[in-house]
């Protein structure tokens, strides 16, 4: 897009009206019909105390019930342990190959582990897998001590993270999940929230290799890491994300999978069994990709806009615009009447410009989150005017 000062911000909002709609795909598996309009996002009941279903590239929450309850988070709070490591490494703050030396309290940590020794020496890598795959307490302990220099150091980045990532009902205490020892406060956090954070998590494609990985060697085989997430391999695209377990927090899970290209990111907490976590995530991610229908919205270049937009210094006044590109949206079923479109264009555009200039944006929204974009081009080249027409332009 050329640079120009927007001197004024002209947004033009109007009701997109779709007359066709692609075939709506399969008949749902195990959460019968879907809900009537106005009871969007869906409020499902299960065998959870909370749960959440949302489009990992908008954002836009599928289905809902408690999701902004507090609860304990388990071992899913190691998400934001993975997530920090990664992100210092993308930062160039850590390497994988980076040695990193078990301390005493890394060694002690109880619950999953893979029974580190005060003294040893493993990677960045080797424990990030141990973290992701097995869920050892003590590998995060060990990544936590090396990153920040203590846990009570990284507790403090990992809620500094969670308030920049929009987490407004997380607390974090612990880097690992476990239930708090005496005098100590429990992590809080609720379904949205690890949502939002499991969203940022997947951005990155080695914590979805790890998460979606059944088995995996560690010191060299004599130990093997077991993923305890049961719907690896056994949910058509699923490639993680992360289980928890303690007894105040239930059996947990933070789920995502891909089918047809979208990907979808569930969290159900407070469940009363191994196999209901596995079940109510099946259900509600089914649920969720049978929500879908592909909405076509721009066909391409057509007919220019109803409003020409003004030129500045060139040889003539104005200019037509269009959109500049086909765009097809995915939308909740019976939503489609409900998208709104977003005119982004400046209030005047300065000459020259070739034909097919980007001058701005055609945004297609749902709820205030935004669904796809295109660009708006010019559709003819504007010369930069003499001074007559300087003066009269």
């Amino acid at each position: 897009m050329q640079k120009t000062e927007l001197l004024e911000s002209r947004s033009l909002r109007v009701f997109v009206t779709v007359l066709t709609c692609l075939l709506l795909g399969s008949s749902l598996a195990a959460a019968g019909d879907l809900p009537a309009e106005d009871t969007f996002p869906a409020r499902l009941e299960g065998k959870f105390k909370s749960a959440i279903v949302v489009d990992a590239e908008t954002g836009l929450t599928l289905v809902a019930n408690n999701e902004d309850v507090r609860r304990p988070p388990a071992s899913m709070l190691k998400m934001m342990t993975e997530l920090l490591v990664l992100e210092h490494i993308a930062d160039g703050d850590l390497s994988f190959d980076e040695t990193v030396k078990v301390s005493a309290k890394a060694s002690r940590m109880g619950g999953s582990q893979v029974y580190l020794k005060h003294g040893e020496e493993f990677t960045v890598e080797q424990l990030l897998m141990a973290l992701a795959i097995h869920s050892a307490n003590d590998a995060a302990t060990a990544l936590a001590e090396h990153l920040a220099g203590s846990t009570d150091a990284f507790v403090d980045l990992m809620n500094i993270r969670a308030r920049e990532l929009g987490m407004t009902n997380t607390e974090f205490h612990s880097v690992h999940g476990l239930p708090p020892a005496w005098k100590q406060s429990s992590d809080m956090t609720t379904a949205r929230d690890l949502a939002t954070l499991a969203r940022e998590l997947v951005q990155h494609p080695q914590a979805l290799e790890w998460a979606s990985t059944k088995t995996a060697p560690f010191r060299d085989g004599k130990f093997i890491l077991y993923n305890p997430n049961k719907l690896v391999g056994n949910y058509r695209g699923l490639d993680g994300l992360k289980t928890g377990y303690t007894g105040a927090a239930g059996f947990c899970v933070t789920a995502t999978a891909v089918q047809k290209g979208k990907r979808l990111i569930s969290v159900v907490m407070g469940c009363p069994a191994d196999k209901d976590r596995a079940n109510e995530t099946t259900r509600l991610l089914t649920y969720g990709f049978n929500m879908y229908t592909r909405v076509p919205v721009f066909a391409g270049a057509g007919d220019p806009l109803a409003e020409p937009l003004k030129v500045k210094g060139g040889k003539q006044k104005t200019v037509e615009v269009t959109y500049g590109e086909s765009l097809t949206v995915s939308v909740p079923r019976n939503r489609e009447q409900d998208l709104e479109l977003d005119i982004q264009l400046p209030s005047e555009f300065p000459a020259p410009f070739a034909a097919g200039a980007e001058v701005g944006r055609a945004v297609v929204n749902l709820d205030g989150v935004e669904l796809g974009s295109v660009p708006l081009v010019t559709t003819e080249a504007v010369a930069k005017g003499n001074w007559w027409n300087r003066l009269l332009n």
